[in-house]
């Protein structure tokens, strides 16, 4: 095993215990602030700015004027929409700190890989007995590939298995030094269409498809499909993702992801629209045929993950 830094730091905004979903058996997922996408459904818009993001949370508001005093920025008070600057916070957490009501919530810190580690320590009982291990998510993992991968290096270092939720976007340099230290690589695979890939995430996904080839190459990796109506739920953009996931190397299984809403409440709080409060949400019976498309490329296909 490689020399691990463990007082490298990286941008945390969550770590979830007992997750289910997000690879083999029970699992700690580390959240990492950062994306290179704006997705329109995405669940986690706190974790697309790199640095720490305020909640505002309208209904617990004493308005005791204890955060505005508290913020040395200006960036606190009614005179602003939600309650908060977003351009001149900081993020510092003075006003979160001041709060007598927790109607501000920080979310981003800064954290060395050994804190990180001593955190994810307290379920090890649970990876061993489980088969379960580490997952990163965010966010995009890549966005902080230093730390990510000195995270992963101790990881396995404790013998976890590690994973990683990925959107493929990022260096040559952050594939090569993360992704040898990933066990499973859960790979989100949108759209074939650039164009429409643009539309609905803010960037094209030529970076993600030609990464895509490198990272399977890598890892053992299964593609995930986050269907969304009015974007790529459609036999044909479905069939399109597995056509191209047979040019991958070793892909065994396809998640299809059915269109939730259950971040939205976060957008308001972070003083945002959500652009997708119009569609309605999927059910898994909704996926059927999607499912049986790419079951006829030979694929094993799962209805969530």
């Amino acid at each position: 095993m490689d020399s691990i830094n463990y007082n490298l730091t990286g941008a945390v905004f969550d770590i979830q215990r007992f997750s289910l979903h997000d690879g083999p058996g029970i699992r700690t997922i580390v959240f990492l602030k950062g994306c290179p996408l704006s997705c329109r459904w995405c669940s986690n818009p706190e974790s697309q700015s790199a640095k720490p993001a305020i909640l505002y949370k309208k209904n617990d508001c004493l308005h005791c004027g204890r955060c505005t005093t508290a913020c040395k920025r200006g960036a606190i008070g009614p005179e602003h929409k939600n309650w908060v600057d977003r351009e001149r916070c900081s993020g510092c957490g003075e006003c979160v700190n001041a709060c007598p009501a927790g109607a501000l919530v920080l979310k981003g810190k800064t954290m060395t890989v050994q804190q990180v580690i001593r955190e994810l320590k307290k379920d090890a009982t649970t990876y061993r007995r489980s088969g379960g291990g580490i997952t990163l998510s965010g966010g995009e993992p890549l966005v902080q590939y230093e730390f990510a991968s000195e995270l992963l290096k101790a990881c396995k270092g404790q013998g976890w298995n590690t994973a990683i939720e990925t959107t493929g976007i990022g260096t040559a340099e952050a594939i090569e030094t993360v992704i040898p230290y990933v066990d499973t690589v859960l790979l989100d695979i949108k759209h074939m269409d650039g164009e429409q890939h643009r539309k609905f995430t803010g960037a094209t996904n030529e970076m993600a498809l030609k990464n895509a080839l490198r990272i399977s190459r890598i890892s053992r990796t299964v593609i995930r499909v986050p269907v969304i109506p009015g974007f790529n739920y459609s036999t044909e953009a479905v069939k399109a993702i597995a056509e191209y996931a047979k040019t991958l190397t070793g892909i065994r299984t396809i998640h299809l992801l059915a269109y939730h809403s259950f971040g939205e409440n976060k957008y308001s709080l972070l003083g945002k629209d959500y652009s997708m409060n119009h569609v309605k949400p999927l059910n898994p019976e909704d996926l059927e045929e999607c499912k049986s498309v790419v079951e006829g490329y030979g694929f094993q296909c799962v209805i969530g993950g």
